[in-house]
């Protein structure tokens, strides 16, 4: 692996530098550390199984924990996924992009391998910029947070290259997490394979702030124990 490159985002030109090293080690299979609005992220290409088992190597994971997939515009979760009930595209509309992620059935003819999803895909559109443009570039990324397993996730580039960086081959540095006055919560995970959806993780977003948004259709959701 050639020597790990950091790129700060402060001026259009760092910016764009950035991107382009972070577009370029994914298309090589490599690994990118990079910011969102809610903490900072390990990415790998969602479409290279490689690429996404050296992620969860990284993370000390096993294939039984999937990363769950950026995309940089909600249109695009139609082609990852099928059968998405109408509670669960009031609230993409409501909180995309944002700190929902939503697991849903998955397109059975996507080529890839995330591990041992069982048929399902969680997917998120993060509200970070900088994430979403070079989402537009490489497409749907596998993305975790950017710690090893059983540590707090990074809110800072410094946090993460401690953690992650013999492992990556670029980080984008955007400052400390948006999120991180906040306890640098991560996003809420909604289980919406089901007639009612499950809230599997309370993170950013509370389960009353969800339900407020469904309640005038009729639908609730649950929250697992």
């Amino acid at each position: 692996m050639s020597p790990m490159e950091r790129h700060g985002t402060s001026t259009p030109e760092e910016r764009e530098k950035a991107l382009d090293a972070a577009s370029l080690a994914i298309q090589r299979g490599g690994l990118v550390v990079l910011p969102t609005d809610t903490v900072y992220g390990i990415g790998a290409d969602a479409f290279d199984p490689a690429a996404v088992r050296a992620l969860l190597e990284a993370k000390g994971r096993g294939r039984d924990m999937p990363p769950p997939v950026l995309v940089s515009a909600a249109t695009t979760l139609d082609a990852l996924t099928v059968r998405v009930p109408g509670y669960a595209r009031a609230l993409v509309e409501a909180f995309w992009p944002g700190p929902l992620t939503i697991v849903c059935h998955q397109q059975t003819s996507l080529q890839w391998d995330l591990g041992d999803t069982r048929g399902t895909v969680a997917v998120r559109m993060p509200d970070h910029e900088v994430t979403r443009e070079l989402l537009e570039r490489t497409g749907p990324l596998a993305v975790s947070s950017a710690n090893r397993t059983g540590l707090p996730a990074a809110t800072d580039a410094d946090a993460a290259e401690e953690m992650l960086g013999e492992h990556v081959d670029v980080i984008v540095d955007a400052g400390p997490s948006p999120r991180g006055d906040d306890g640098a919560q991560p996003s809420t995970i909604v289980d919406v394979t089901g007639p009612q959806g499950r809230v599997l993780r309370v993170g950013a977003l509370s389960l009353e702030q969800l339900n407020a948004v469904l309640e005038p259709l009729g639908a609730t959701l649950t929250a697992e124990d």
